[in-house]
Order: structure tokens, then C-alpha cells, then sequence
């Protein structure tokens, strides 16, 4: 199903955000607030500095969420092309509107340079991926859920996850993927199961 997303969300307007949440497990509202300055092409890392919060009229940035909501975020390599591609094309974007452009250094913002809402990429853009997709209707805040279920099933070590996703503590990590544990201890059990016998495995077949 992740695999099908990315493909469709590489080729539909927009896709990039989508498949950058998917990847790094970041908040909605870490990802929408994410500047330029806090991408570092070289080392392939993003920064988590700040929070976009939107009021009935107006919207600011703010602190995150927790303290340990502050992180760095390594990315991959593809992303990191991408968001190079992507940067060149807002360039240009940029240049085309002039004047008009309010220079929030934002990663992923509206055509004139501000911050994008929830709803709107929700509704115009992630939704229409999720059709193409033939996937379920689901939340664009489930798009972190899965980053953080993809890494546990892969056997990442939970620690990590928790880091990336800004958890205060590996206990809410752990509490809010319980539904992988079960999966993660079948694996444990293989795994130690070949540690301590394959020995006698090797013997009985050479016997």
C-alpha cells in the first residue's frame, strides 16, 4: 500500500509533501512550518525548529509540541534530490509572482510563498492521491502513523522511532504502536530460535 502511494503521489501536484510525511513521520504542522534554512542538502537532515498553529484568522509559528519534538531528521537520498528539484522549481515560481511573494522561507507553502492549511491540501490534493491510489480514505495525521508502523514492522529499534517522530518518551512510542508488538516478538522469537539452534540444525543435517 506505501509503495503504491509513493508511486502515484510522485506523478500528482503536491506529492512531494505527502511522500516527504511519509518518510520522515513528521507532524502536519512540523512539515508545513519546515524553512529552507532547516534543510541540510549536504548532511541530508531536516531540523524540526517550530510549529505552524492557525487561528480563526491569522496563523503563527510556534515552539513544537514537546521539547523533544526539536530534532533532526535524516533523509533519504531520493528525497533529497527531490527537494533540490523542488526548490528550483519554486525559484522560478517565485520570480513569476514578484512583488506579490512573501518570502517566509517555507519548504512547502501556497504560490504566493505562505503557509499551507490542513484542509486545503487535505481536500485538493491528498485525497485525489488516495483515489488514484485505490487506497482508503484516510487522514493525512495517519501518514506519520504509518511511517512509524513500516519502521517497527521492519525491525528498526523502537528507541529510534521514537526519535524520529519527537515522542517524549519510547513508553508513548510503544503504548501508541502496541498493534506491531505482536509482530515484533514473533520475529524476536525466529530470530533467537536460529541463534541458539542453528548449530544443532547444522549437525542433524550433516549427520
Amino acid at each position: 500500500m506505501a509503495q503504491e502511494f509513493l508511486r502515484v503521489a510522485d506523478v500528482m501536484p503536491r506529492g512531494l509533501i505527502f511522500e516527504f510525511a511519509l518518510l520522515t513521520g513528521m507532524r502536519t504542522e512540523e512539515y508545513l512550518a519546515l524553512q529552507w534554512s532547516d534543510v541540510d542538502m549536504t548532511r541530508g537532515t531536516a531540523q524540526v525548529r517550530r510549529a505552524l498553529v492557525r487561528h480563526k484568522k491569522s496563523w503563527s509559528f510556534e515552539e513544537p509540541k514537546t521539547a523533544r519534538s526539536r530534532r533532526t531528521v535524516y533523509l533519504s537520498t531520493q528525497i533529497i534530490q527531490k527537494l533540490a528539484a523542488h526548490k528550483r522549481s519554486q525559484a522560478v515560481s517565485r520570480l513569476k509572482v514578484g512583488p506579490a511573494w512573501q518570502a517566509f522561507d517555507l519548504v512547502f507553502c501556497s504560490e504566493e510563498g505562505t503557509p499551507l492549511s490542513i484542509p486545503n491540501i487535505t481536500y485538493r490534493y491528498f485525497r485525489p492521491i488516495l483515489t488514484n491510489a485505490k487506497l482508503p480514505r484516510i487522514r493525512l495525521y495517519d501518514l506519520r502513523r504509518s511511517c512509524a508502523t513500516l519502521l517497527l514492522i521492519a525491525e528498526e529499534n523502537p528507541k529510534v522511532v521514537s526519535e524520529r517522530l519527537g515522542h517524549s518518551t519510547i513508553v508513548l512510542t510503544l503504548d501508541t504502536y502496541s498493534h506491531v508488538l505482536p509482530t515484533m516478538q514473533q520475529g524476536a522469537t525466529a530470530r533467537l530460535e536460529r541463534l541458539l539452534y542453528s548449530e544443532d540444525n547444522a549437525k542433524s543435517n550433516t549427520a
